[in-house]
């Protein structure tokens, strides 16, 4: 059965804009900055360094509590790239927007890199690996005290549908996050600087996503802020496909990523990670007066 209930009536929003991730009042907005030329949905828009800065300024302007810069696609079958092409495409971008006074995470696997964008002015590392890609990232992290997004992940981008396999996909997400969360804590980074991602998407099948969609409340039962990622992924492209099967276009993937957003908040979820980021936080805005309904299952 499902359910709507209120949260109490909290006064203020109580954000902040110091690029502090979990001093952010929830529901937290991510807008996603590719500076890549082959990411699945911008790739190659914002690979110049005046358009990359001129989106995530906008970005900001338009709600974004932090501006997510990458530059490796990690979508499947992505070709992976060496940390000093990723290192040359984001730091430029985050030196620029951290003098403009925008708040920044890094979006990289690679420990290198990320303290590289950490000097340059980001403030948070969200890590699509978990720590698994590079085995001194938790101490980069641990050193900076920035807050670090553990992401469900297993293997890099070229082979990881293959690795879509599950006995249940909720239960066995649930318990690779605990592993990923003990592996942090041993490592020194304190616990409340981590946020998880069950990584929708990443070696998941489009009913794996659903599962972790519809199953949401339980990954919430690790203690941790959870982050949701479902932005114009391909599995919203196949449930919105036209009649002869062909995906919906990642350009036309909004409203069902709105409705995705929406639902994981009010289930729970800390924030979401968007690539339409005034489309999203207008949509929140109605959630949030309204009352902030919560949809509980059980």
């Amino acid at each position: 059965m499902t359910e709507f209930v209120q949260d109490p009536a909290t006064p203020g929003d109580g954000s902040t804009s110091d690029g502090d991730l979990l001093r952010q009042r929830p529901p937290v907005v991510m807008g996603v900055l590719n500076v890549t030329p082959d990411s699945f949905s911008d790739g190659g828009r914002y690979a110049d360094l005046d358009a990359a800065v001129r989106h995530g300024v906008q970005m900001h302007r338009d709600g974004a509590h932090l501006i997510d810069v990458g530059g490796e696609s990690t979508r499947p079958g992505a070709d992976r790239v060496d940390a000093e092409t990723e290192a040359a495409r984001i730091l430029p971008v985050i030196r620029e927007l951290a003098a403009r006074g925008v708040p920044m995470s890094v979006d990289t696997y690679r420990a290198g890199v990320a303290a590289a964008a950490l000097d340059a002015g980001a403030t948070v590392v969200n890590d699509v690996s978990g720590g698994l890609a590079d085995p001194d990232m938790a101490k980069v992290v641990a050193e900076a005290g920035c807050p670090w997004i553990l992401m469900h992940w297993r293997g890099h981008a070229k082979r990881m549908q293959e690795l879509a396999r599950y006995t249940d996909v909720v239960v066995d997400v649930k318990a690779e996050l605990a592993e990923r969360i003990a592996d942090a804590l041993a490592a020194g980074v304190a616990a409340d600087r981590i946020v998880i991602d069950p990584g929708l998407g990443f070696a998941k099948r489009a009913g794996d996503n659903w599962q972790l969609t519809a199953r949401f409340p339980e990954l919430l039962g690790l203690g941790y802020p959870v982050l949701v990622a479902a932005s114009r992924k391909s599995y919203l492209g196949v449930l919105l496909a036209g009649p002869d099967g062909t995906p919906r276009p990642t350009g036309e993937r909004t409203a069902a990523t709105i409705a995705t957003s929406v639902l994981a908040v009010a289930s729970g979820a800390f924030g979401v990670r968007v690539h339409d980021v005034r489309e999203t936080v207008d949509a929140l805005a109605v959630w949030v007066a309204s009352g902030r309904p919560r949809l509980v299952t059980g």
